[in-house]
């Protein structure tokens, strides 16, 4: 599957799928245990990416693939001029409405494929949302927001025997709602630094970080 396909399949996923799923799980509301264990791996693995910029006073940072904008909020909150991008556009809807009025002046959302050109950033994030590729259109995703940035901090799923089963699993089994299939990386293989790994039960991302000179 190559990367445009796989765009399709995620912009399909979250736009018309998940959006409910993924209102409830970045929010306050009660989730299942299951989904706690997400909501709480992911909150570690947003907080250990933004940590990974630095002092982002003044800077322009690229949340590529931000969802519902909590990242984008949060960067916002210490002093960077955001843009925050997402395949889906109820998604996307859900950010702006959740974005506090005195921070809205220092944010912008769009719709659309994230690794498009939209001029020089700072550095870029992209919190589980290149997960979904195999390693050769990882690569190419990151050569392009590479062109954009002297550094990407990016998560991917990393390969273990547990994940591959899952993954082989969904091969076998297609899922009947199309959701996409998270694509386990051999982190030796990614050209990147690898930073950290979050496990919280069901949650599992690696950390990394590609610097462009």
């Amino acid at each position: 599957m190559d990367y445009t396909r796989t765009l399709s399949q995620v912009e399909d996923y979250f736009d018309r799928s998940a959006t409910k799923v993924w209102e409830q799980l970045t929010s306050d509301a009660p989730v299942s245990r299951i989904r706690e264990t997400v909501r709480a791996g992911r909150d570690e693995m947003r907080a250990t990416m933004i940590g990974q910029l630095g002092d982002v006073r003044g800077k322009r940072i690229l949340d590529a693939g931000c969802g519902t904008g909590m990242a984008t909020e949060v960067l916002a909150n210490m002093g960077a001029e955001v843009v925050g991008v997402d395949i889906s556009p109820s998604l996307i809807k859900i950010a702006e409405d959740r974005m506090p009025t005195d921070l809205k002046g220092r944010v912008s959302f769009e719709a659309g494929d994230m690794t498009a050109d939209r001029g020089a950033f700072d550095a870029i994030i992209a919190m589980d949302s290149l997960i979904y590729y195999t390693t050769p259109d990882l690569v190419v995703a990151l050569d392009k927001l590479g062109a954009m940035t002297p550094k990407v901090v990016f998560t991917v799923a990393p390969r273990s025997a547990f994940l591959m089963a899952f993954w082989y699993a969904g091969k076998l089994f297609p899922r009947s709602d199309r959701s996409p299939v998270m694509v386990p990386q051999d982190l030796s293989a990614v050209p990147a630094k690898h930073i950290k790994t979050v496990r919280s039960g069901f949650y599992t991302s690696a950390c990394m970080e590609v610097a462009y000179v």
